[in-house]
Formats: C-alpha cells, structure tokens, sequence
C-alpha cells in the first residue's frame, strides 16, 4: 500500500475518534458545596439575686411581671438572713443585685466597694411586730408584757446576722426590759425561722416584721414597736460591682420601683421608700 494512502487512512481514524469524544456527554461539574450557617439564637442572661428572706413571697409574685416585659432574663434568687448573704457576696457568690433588710450590710458592701455606688437606692419599709401562736392563751397587748412569769420561750433573730433580731434587741433596749428578757430568748438564723417558732409552738411569742406575720394563718400579731424604738426598717438595693450582667441588673432595680411592682410589695405590708 503506497504510504501516501497509509498516511491518509490514519488521519481518518484519528478524526473519527475527536468527533466521538465531542458527542460523548461531559461529565456532571462538580456542585457547589453549601455552607450552612447555624441560626444565632440569643441566649437568655441569667440574673441572681440575694434577697432578705421577708422579701421571698413578694418578689416570686413580682417574678412574672417582671418576665413578660423582659422575657431575654432569666431570674434566679438567694433567699437568706442579710448578714449571711453579705458574707457571701464578699467571699466571691456570683451576685447581681442584692436588697439587704437593714442599712448595716449594705453599708458593710460599699465600704469595701463591693456594690456600684450610684445604683444604691433605698426600696422598701417595714414595721416590727408582736406575734403569738393562734390558739395562744396568752393575753399580751405590748412588748412590756414579754416580761410577765407566763411568758417562756421568745424568739427573735440573730442579732449580729439577722436584721429583725438586732431592732427587736433595740426596742427591748429602750423599754429597758433587754437583760431581763435574754434567758427567754430563743436565736433564729432567719426571720422565718422566728416565724415558723411561733407556728409550731416552740416559742411562745415571737418577733417578726409585719410582711411575715401578714403571710401566716398559724399566728397574730398583738402589738407593733413604735417607730422611735427602733432604727428604721429600711431595705435597700444595688447592684454588685463584680456583676456580669450589670445592664440587666440596673433594668431589674428600675422595675422593683414602677408601679405594678410597688403594689406587689404594698399587698404584703411593705412601705414604699421615699
């Protein structure tokens, strides 16, 4: 076979073979991969608060409120004597705001700038009242009469720890009744523990404030210290100067002050503070 027809043939061979592969389908292109973004969803800040243990009943009513206008927080609370609370929040408990039921702890705080100054604001009041068991046979009308031969066993809190105990301490002070009554004393960590002394009748009178006494069904009050026998009963708040969370804290303050919560406090006993 002449080369020339060789050469020719070849060349047709390799001409079929590119127009095959130019029909043949292409191969899929690889697809894109997707990156898929997770949706950023807000996470809820959590706020402590160490309360005096009068305030429990008000402050889980106000609870709710507070939550439907701010459903981003999430409360939590410390319910316990001031002093204690106080003691805590200085050895490092992650506090956001604190509402002591004296003066003294939130003043301890400040000095050793524990709290944010200028979020100190004064909240509530309240009143120190004469409790006894319902079924009491005792005819008391006054603090004076604690000193009567029938009268046992008196409880009231602790007064270096308990707020309650160190003004029942000041008024049986002024009446000058203190040394005579101290045998009689029987010490509670906390003002409800005073309170559920009274209840269950292992003391026979007790000295509570009148926001605990209005929260029982087991006791009465009988008589009310007047105001000059005692310091005020203020409660003050702030915000703990350590807080994560010191935006939501100070939000959390301004509503313990509005309208709706006030009524709350109101319907318990408490006074509302200039």
């Amino acid at each position: 076979m002449p080369k020339r027809i060789l050469y020719f043939l070849i060349g047709l061979v390799f001409a079929v073979l590119l127009s095959v592969g130019a029909c043949s389908p292409s191969a899929t292109p690889p697809q894109a991969t997707k990156t898929i973004t997770p949706a950023v969803t807000s996470q809820a800040t959590t706020l402590l608060t160490a309360a005096a243990a009068s305030l429990q009943n008000a402050i889980e009513e106000i609870n709710p409120l507070f939550k439907s206008a701010n459903s981003e927080v999430e409360l939590k609370y410390n319910f316990a004597t001031s002093g204690l609370l106080q003691q805590q929040i200085e050895q490092g408990a992650p506090v956001d705001v604190f509402i002591s039921a004296a003066a003294q702890q939130m003043d301890n705080l400040q000095k050793k700038d524990f709290i944010l100054t200028d979020t100190r604001r004064q909240l509530l009041t309240n009143s120190l009242v004469l409790i006894v068991p319902n079924n009491s046979s005792l005819n008391l009308t006054s603090f004076e009469q604690l000193t009567d031969s029938n009268v046992g066993k008196i409880a009231m809190g602790e007064p270096r720890s308990v707020p309650a105990g160190k003004y029942a301490e000041e008024v049986f002070t002024k009446l000058g009744i203190l040394e005579e009554l101290r045998p009689k004393f029987v010490y509670g960590n906390s003002v409800r523990n005073v309170l559920s002394a009274v209840e269950s009748g292992n003391a026979d009178a007790g000295i509570v404030y009148l926001t605990d006494a209005k929260i029982s069904k087991q006791v009465k009050q009988v008589a009310t210290a007047a105001k000059d026998l005692h310091s005020s009963i203020i409660y003050p708040i702030a915000v703990i100067k350590a807080s994560q969370n010191q935006e939501s804290a100070k939000t959390y303050i301004q509503f313990l002050t509005s309208n709706p919560a006030q009524d709350v406090f109101k319907k318990y006993g408490f006074g509302i503070a200039n």
